[in-house]
């Protein structure tokens, strides 16, 4: 996989910026940080002044120094003692507070447990386990020939060192190989095609003996691996046997270890056994690891070369901007003095890594770096984001986050703060951006700012007729591809003047009139020259499909010397979020209820007709921002639960019915969580004055909820909100709080930061709860907008509020919708 990382133009002068210290800028800080700073370190004088005055008034009495070693050995042994306290007592109450979770996780951690176990999405197929146990003995007879009659020979022709290398034992074991758990993709994917991530473990008792030389024997006397197995079905088809290939790799490069057992040789050594694997792995990661595949077509139609190596699915943009609350590492002298942290991150996506600046001496390092990856496959890539702490002996680890590409490609755009795993607390700030890869040359746009604006994807075939040199008749021979400072390399063909790679490579491309793409065929020996082309990426803006597919003419080389590979170029699109699908009551529903007295009862999907809202393309404001692909006008309607209120009859009840609390659904979920929501029908003495003599409507919310199957996570993005109830003058200072229904626990009570004066707040947070999809759809989702200042303290901070029925929507595909908000059991005068 090719990528390039770019800074944007403007680091040097951010990058000078952000090493200045905090406490040299102090007009960047607000007087509550300066009150904070203050505090500190009247704080840090005390403790520095608690520590040496004992030791000064030690010396000054004359008192052997035995006296302070006591002291601190006391004080050692006290602090310690305390701390092993503190972590029983913060054992036990986290236990009681979420049991399955502490026992899930110290199960993880002392157990490798099966994939279908943690996540529910994944399938445990016992079946296929019993089959392959089968047929495991066949499977180890065709491996022993695949070993003899295939690999045996290429190693031999590799090196003139082992052409006496031989296999003298094969055997396979009675341990098959193990399927954990596999999980099928089709609502994320194309229609002819069926995707499965199979999570294989092998812990096998090969045997296999080899002889290298008359001097030198090796051994393998076990072996384990374990990885994620992607297979791909496709295309489907409408005859026998259905699937037209199957195409199947490793999404990430697998984990390897090997039993190197009676060998004589360097290989005993176990930094030398441990390179060994290494060399293993990288020989099944040129075969078998993105962007190489192994495919096996079942028909005569489909075309090999497209299946081992189609075009990338599209391009991903990742800005790394900033970080905040990450966990400080430094520390010295018993907290007394904090030294600051020089952080930086690490980018992965499969095999390609990047590192950023390191950011000295800043607690909220800001990066503003931009880095480009080619994804192959989404979902499925994943983008593993690390971040680190630069020591002088160690890095410490701060954090990491996972990030697929298939939410990246859904969402096409991505602009948030994401928290970091493996620590206390921690954010990381990014923003992504999907790019589509197109044929139409109008889209094309030349970089300005060193980004690129197309892709090329080239397909190496094989080559014909090179030239023969002097000290060998069939030369080995391996070809080495460039634009500009990238460079590519294939893998080495040997002892063959028509040699055959069938590899693929990828370029980005910031400039495709000016830069050209230069083919040079080596030998790996001493890299003499067998041929060079070159081929000027303008050419490719002027042919079919902007592809080439053909033998091109060697130079440099033998007269009939010729290379066949296929060079495509893709024009590089920013893919815009999809239009949103709101809904909203029509003005005439919303003067009705404005009219009408009496309280609204809490939104209920299922208790308004479908007919009481048509979609309205004039209410869409211009700061909506998220909205997720599939929303139909059911589902948005089943969503959103706004504005529905109860009909006349139901509304005219008597004194004494008034008087009595309700105790519905709702209203006993909210007497039970939600400690603001409790409340006597009877009056709303605890609203202010403004808000109960107000009559028109509370404002309107608008949230976007869907369930992440490949993370196990229900996802709400708050948007904003508009036409929010006025709590002064210069407007209100409002928030949002979220709670899952009916959990009482922290964990699933959220909120958002404060916007402060105005009525038409743009949030745009998203927030994570961590429960299964058949939890989530038995779940009730409270939504409730406060305000952060009221006149009067103990009057309620509720601006409206809606409850959400998760079991009334699809929440795999999401929904996104406008809601009504309305206030719980406040009672209006006509």
């Amino acid at each position: 996989m090719a990528s390039t990382g770019q800074l944007l133009p403007s680091n040097s002068a951010r990058g000078a910026r952000s090493r200045e210290s905090p406490l040299i800028s102090v007009k960047m800080f607000s007087s509550s940080a300066i009150t904070q700073i203050l505090i500190d370190f009247l704080i840090y004088c005390g403790r520095a002044m608690l520590i040496f005055y004992p030791v000064y008034l030690t010396g000054y009495l004359g008192l052997s120094i035995s006296w302070v070693l006591l002291c601190m050995f006391v004080l050692t042994y006290w602090k310690k003692n305390r701390q092993w306290k503190d972590a029983r007592i913060g054992s036990a109450i986290e236990l009681a507070d979420s049991e399955i979770q502490v026992v899930n996780t110290e199960l993880k951690s002392a157990l490798q447990m099966a994939s279908w176990v943690q996540y529910t999405d994944v399938e445990n197929v016992q079946w296929l386990n019993k089959v392959l146990e089968q047929a495991w003995p066949f499977i180890g007879m065709y491996m022993e020939k695949l070993l003899r009659e295939k690999i045996q020979p290429s190693i031999r022709a590799s090196n003139p060192a082992l052409k006496a290398f031989t296999f003298t034992k094969i055997h396979f074991g009675y341990k098959p190989l193990k399927i954990t758990g596999i999980r099928a993709y089709t609502h994320e994917v194309e229609h002819r095609e069926v995707i499965l991530d199979m999570n294989i473990s092998y812990d096998g008792d090969v045997d296999i003996s080899t002889d290298v030389s008359l001097a030198i024997t090796t051994r393998v006397k076990g072996l384990k691996l374990q990885g994620m197995l992607r297979v791909i079905l496709e295309p489907l088809i409408g005859q026998a046997p259905l699937v037209g290939g199957v195409t199947f790799f490793f999404i990430r490069r697998p984990t390897l270890h090997i039993n190197w057992t009676g060998m004589p040789n360097l290989l005993s050594i176990p930094s030398l056994s441990s390179l060994s694997e290494e060399t293993t792995l990288d020989a099944i990661a040129s075969i078998m690891v993105l962007p190489n595949r192994m495919c096996i077509p079942l028909i005569d139609k489909v075309k090999v070369d497209q299946m081992r190596f189609p075009l990338p699915r599209g391009v991903v943009r990742v800005h790394l901007l900033e970080a905040r609350d990450l966990v400080a590492k430094n520390t010295h002298v018993m907290n007394l003095m904090k030294a600051k942290s020089d952080r930086y991150a690490t980018l992965r996506v499969g095999s390609t890594l990047f590192k950023s600046k390191t950011v000295k001496e800043n607690l909220l390092p800001k990066w503003n770096e931009v880095y480009e990856f080619i994804v192959h496959e989404a979902p499925g890539q994943e983008l593993e984001l690390e971040l680190y702490d630069e020591g002088a002996d160690k890095d410490d680890c701060l954090g990491r986050y996972n990030l697929d590409f298939g939410e990246v490609k859904r969402e096409k755009q991505m602009d948030q703060w994401f928290p970091v795993d493996g620590a206390l607390h921690g954010e990381v700030h990014l923003k992504l951006q999907w790019f589509s890869l197109q044929s139409d040359t109008s889209l094309l746009k030349e970089s300005t700012d060193n980004f690129a604006c197309a892709v090329l994807a080239v397909y190496l075939n094989s080559a014909t007729d090179l030239p023969l040199t002097k000290r060998t008749t069939c030369p080995n021979s391996f070809v080495e591809m460039s634009i500009d400072d990238d460079v590519k390399k294939s893998k080495v063909a040997y002892a063959s003047k028509d040699p055959v790679w069938e590899e693929g490579f990828t370029f980005f491309v910031h400039n495709v009139s000016a830069q050209e793409l230069i083919v040079q065929v080596k030998e790996p020996e001493k890299k003499n020259l067998l041929g060079v082309l070159n081929l000027p990426l303008s050419h490719l803006l002027r042919t079919s499909n902007l592809t080439l597919d053909q033998r091109f003419m060697l130079e440099r080389s033998g007269a009939n010397s010729q290379i066949k590979l296929r060079a495509t170029l893709r024009i590089l699109n920013l893919e815009e979020p999809p239009s949103q699908t709101i809904f909203s009551p029509p003005p005439q529903v919303k003067q009705q209820q404005a009219r009408k007295s009496g309280y609204n009862s809490v939104s209920n999907p299922s208790s308004a007709p479908p007919s009481s809202y048509t979609a309205s393309s004039n209410n869409i404001p211009a700061a909506s921002t998220l909205n997720l692909e599939g929303a139909s006008p059911s589902e948005g309607y089943l969503a959103q639960g706004c504005g529905s209120s109860q009909a006349p009859e139901n509304r005219k009840q008597s004194s004494s019915s008034i008087n009595l609390r309700r105790f519905d659904s709702h209203s006993l979920l909210l007497e039970n969580v939600i400690d603001s929501s409790r409340f006597d029908l009877s009056d709303g003495a605890s609203y202010p004055e403004a808000i109960r003599n107000h009559l028109g409507s509370f404002g309107e919310i608008a949230l976007s909820v869907r369930y992440a199957t490949m993370r196990n996570k229900l996802m709400v993005f708050v948007n904003n909100c508009r036409n929010l109830f006025p709590c002064s003058e210069n407007g209100t200072d409002s928030y949002v709080r979220l709670n899952l229904l009916p959990d009482q626990s922290l964990k699933h009570r959220k909120r958002t930061g404060v916007k402060k004066r105005t009525i038409n707040p743009v949030f745009k947070e998203k927030f994570q709860f961590d429960v299964t999809l058949g939890e989530a759809q038995t779940r009730k989702l409270y939504v409730s907008v406060k305000s952060n200042k009221m006149l009067v303290s103990r009057e309620r901070k509720d601006i409206g509020s809606v409850i959400i029925d998760l079991s009334q929507m699809d929440l795999v595909k999401g929904v996104t919708a406008w809601y009504e908000l309305t206030l719980l059991g406040l009672k209006k005068s006509i």
